[in-house]
């Protein structure tokens, strides 16, 4: 066995009860709903973790490349949803993944790559399943909801060429900008509501439209009703962050992904400690610094996972971090060195699960008895 106080650090920290709890909230809550359940795999890109999330009753991922597709299927999990907008060149590696016995979907909002799908499938004799994507907030990607002219072309350019529609998809990424409880059901509301309403468009041309995929880790979270939605994605509430602290959907004590750093040194007319993870252990996300609390690179904890009230990450090098309570009318913390003699480990919870996870080739597990396992974790595209 392995204790925390024998790993190398920076070093990716799961907690190993907390991802269980979160993995049935998420479960427990889908079977309210009554909807399955696909995981965002992205977040953790960990075999082990994933399985959990099937034992829970998740059938299917959804991927961001197709590297974890490939990875993911060599593992045995064949129901594979690559949940970014398909270009043609990545048609071949889509092809031979499906000659495997890969069940490979992918997506599509634009009538022209639809067109190239269709042209590609033909020719290879390979008959795609093809999602059309739906923008339901205006964040990122996808057709309007209202557009229906542009829906049906993208439906009748992809059944008309052959090729098999599995459905609509849409993600409410505006959710990660609310942090109301009320705020976010309008949005799940409006999620469900939109992607619902683009495969009536399609339906009522007379075009099967069987899957409605609706998703985001606080919008599920908050749903209401998913009437007419067929299944839910969602990644990052497999290990919770500070952003989805800051959004409302987890407490502190929920996240599961921290990582491991030790105090190297000093600077105490400044109130810093510093450590040796920086950027590249915590990565450049600084996504709370818009949220209605600011954590930095990183909150604080104490290697036991005890929150240190006040103590963030507040700047980062590349293998530096600096440690320092957020100024109060006392000004810096002089006795920083006292409290965080050189050698002393910390736990540091991060901003983005996704981006800190990212840093890392492999996470240790840590169990209810202290010790650790090595999860190695898939990178790259």
């Amino acid at each position: 066995m392995t204790s925390l106080s024998q790993l190398d650090t920076p070093a990716a920290i799961v907690d190993v009860a907390r991802m269980h709890a979160n993995i049935q909230r998420m479960r427990t809550r889908m079977n309210e709903l009554g909807v399955r359940f696909r995981p965002h795999v992205k977040t953790s890109k960990c075999l082990p973790v994933v399985r959990a999330q099937w034992t829970a009753g998740a059938q299917g991922v959804t991927v961001s490349t197709l590297k974890e597709a490939e990875q993911f299927f060599a593992a045995g999990i064949s129901d594979i949803l690559y949940a970014v907008g398909m270009t043609p060149a990545k048609l071949p590696k889509v092809l031979a993944l499906r000659r495997q016995g890969c069940q490979l979907k992918i997506i599509v909002d634009d009538p022209a790559v639809a067109d190239a799908i269709a042209t590609f499938g033909k020719t290879h004799g390979e008959v795609f399943e093809v999602w059309i994507e739906v923008d339901c907030d205006g964040h990122r990607s996808g057709i309007h909801p209202d557009d229906k002219d542009r829906l049906v072309d993208v439906a009748r350019r992809l059944t008309g060429g052959g090729m098999l529609l599995g459905g609509v998809m849409t993600h409410a990424g505006s959710s990660y900008d609310l942090d109301t409880p009320e705020a976010l059901e309008a949005l799940a509301g409006q999620e469900r509501a939109g992607c619902v309403q683009a495969a009536e468009h399609i339906r009522a041309t007379g075009i099967a439209c069987p899957g409605v995929s609706v998703g985001s880790t606080p919008t599920a979270l908050r749903a209401r009703n998913l009437v007419g939605v067929t299944e839910v994605r969602a990644g990052v509430y497999v290990f919770f962050d500070l952003v989805m602290h800051n959004i409302g959907v987890c407490r502190m004590d929920e996240i599961a992904l921290s990582v491991l750093t030790t105090v190297i040194g000093h600077q105490v007319d400044k109130g810093w400690a510093i450590v040796d993870a920086g950027w590249m252990a915590m990565s450049r996300d600084r996504g709370t610094a818009k949220q209605r609390k600011d954590f930095g690179y990183g909150q604080v904890c104490a290697v036991d996972g005890t929150v240190l009230p006040g103590y963030l990450v507040s700047g980062a090098n590349q293998e530096h971090g600096i440690i320092s309570c957020e100024n109060g009318p006392g000004g810096p913390d002089t006795q920083i060195g006292t409290r965080f003699p050189v050698g002393t480990q910390l736990r540091i919870i991060p901003n983005h699960a996704c981006a800190t996870g990212a840093q890392f080739p492999e996470y240790h597990a840590l169990n209810g008895d202290g010790s650790t396992e090595i999860w190695p974790r898939f990178y790259g595209w």
